[in-house]
């Protein structure tokens, strides 16, 4: 009896272990799964992806990861990589990400609307690529973002209204695109200066409030 109470004991010991793990496993799992949708996506000729195991617990032991305490992604930094390719939307599931750093590359294909989910993002760098399409609306319901620096792609549309509204930006570049519309005035873009906006051919200069439609040459 006292050798099958030990078992009994010893097998919840087990259970409660597991259980109190696998919110860890289980978040840890599911950024593995959404950083491996990224490297399925890009083509990666000088194999910098190569450590990206998704047999692995957590991706916190690959190259160009970086994560938190808890086993968190925070950083994924893969610019000037050499890497082709697309963004993919499953990075929304990086709740802790704050950096994104995938500046001059090849990458190409529109910025995915769900990054507006990347709630902890500061720095969101995609310059220096091929990426089209718009600057996606939801980017305005991050509220800790410093940086957005898209400049040096193929984007187009209007610069989204929704950004004014984010307080905590300080760099905004979107040069060299072809956007179009006019320049936001308000919010942290009062501070921006003109020359982050230029070479966009269809972007008129700063809204005048009240007088002008910012959608103008759209």
């Amino acid at each position: 009896m006292a050798v099958a109470a030990d078992v009994v004991a010893g097998t919840l010991a087990v259970v409660l272990a597991v259980a109190l793990l696998s919110p860890r496993l289980v978040s840890s799992n599911s950024e593995g799964d959404a950083l491996y949708a990224l490297r399925k996506s890009l083509s990666d000729p000088d194999n910098v992806l190569q450590s990206w195991d998704p047999t692995l617990v957590n991706p916190c032991t690959w190259f160009h990861i970086t994560c938190n305490q808890d086993s968190r992604v925070t950083r994924v930094d893969l610019g000037n990589s050499n890497l082709s390719g697309h963004l993919v939307p499953e990075l929304r599931h990086l709740e802790h990400l704050q950096y994104l750093e995938l500046y001059k590359n090849n990458i190409q294909g529109t910025i995915p609307a769900e990054f507006g989910n990347l709630k902890s993002l500061i720095s969101l760098d995609l310059y220096n690529n091929n990426i089209s399409g718009v600057i996606p609306p939801t980017l305005g319901k991050l509220k800790s973002l410093v940086f957005l620096r898209l400049n040096d792609n193929h984007l187009s549309g209007q610069i989204p209204r929704e950004l004014v509204k984010t307080s905590s930006l300080k760099v905004v570049d979107v040069s060299n695109n072809n956007l179009c519309g006019t320049i936001p005035t308000t919010g942290p873009f009062e501070h921006i200066p003109l020359n982050n906006f230029e070479n966009n051919p269809r972007l008129e200069g700063p809204e005048l409030q009240g007088l002008a439609m910012y959608d103008t040459n759209c």
